[in-house]
């Protein structure tokens, strides 16, 4: 049993291409070969997935790039988690760190966008705070309240307005959609999935960004007052912020 439990490992050692590993499986013609067919088989199947993974991001960069892209993100990241479904969490670091690779660098934000859908599609659920449990808190409550985001909230610092080719991109019947040209704009992405759909947004504000971090980072309701009232002012402060929660609260990025 130990001798076929390393036989294993060396299988898929030699498989997955390290250095080496194949040496005492190729003593035969016909097991080089076959070992070639699972070599291709598995560097096909991840590429198959990265590409799955990440939506619109092939379409838009093109086979040929893309393919070029994906096979050396592969060569540097083999997949190490047991679902492919999350082989691909390094590739927008990835992109950014090999710009050779990557034909406009708006892509790489595009990856992050794509990534963060499918990474809010898969998120845990969670009851949603409600109206009317805001309306039930004591006046005294409100200064230490402490608000939380839904599970499946994720916020991107964006360096480009991609959010148009994406639209555009979804018209999958389009074999050749006319793509907006990517402008430079930086700004707050908004994704999450409040129940079944996954949604995003751009932030309204810089306010908005700056509040919603806060309340990721568990700071009290007193202290996202605080930090309105130096941005806009002791007099707007708190409307700004009451009305922000209201619409945090409608649209589902809030949890109970």
């Amino acid at each position: 049993m130990t001798a076929l439990i390393e036989l294993q490992h060396q299988l898929r050692r030699a498989i997955v291409g390290e250095p080496d590993a194949a040496k005492g499986l190729l003593r035969a013609r016909a097991g080089g070969s076959l070992l070639r067919v699972y070599r291709h088989a598995y560097r096909a199947r991840l590429l198959a997935a990265l590409r799955d993974n990440f939506g619109t991001l092939p379409r838009a960069m093109g086979d040929e790039a893309f393919d070029a892209l994906a096979s050396a993100y592969l060569d540097a990241h083999p997949s190490r988690h047991p679902s492919i479904r999350w082989f691909g969490d390094r590739l927008a670091d990835f992109m950014q760190e090999h710009d050779e690779l990557v034909p406009h660098p708006a892509f790489i934000d595009l990856a992050r966008m794509e990534w963060a859908l499918r990474g809010a599609f898969d998120a845990a659920d969670a009851p949603l705070l409600s109206r009317d449990t805001l309306a039930a808190l004591p006046p005294d409550d409100w200064p230490g309240l402490r608000l939380r985001l839904h599970p499946s909230v994720q916020r991107l610092q964006m360096d480009w307005a991609v959010e148009p080719a994406w639209k555009a991109l979804q018209d999958e019947a389009a074999d050749d959609p006319d793509l907006p040209e990517p402008q430079a704009l930086p700004h707050a992405l908004i994704v999450w999935r409040p129940r079944l759909d996954t949604r995003w947004r751009s932030a309204g504000s810089a306010l908005e960004a700056v509040l919603l971090e806060a309340v990721q980072q568990g700071e009290p309701f007193s202290v996202l007052c605080e930090r309105a009232a130096s941005a806009v002012g002791d007099a707007a402060a708190v409307p700004q912020v009451v009305g922000l929660l209201q619409q945090w609260v409608d649209e589902g990025l809030l949890a109970a």
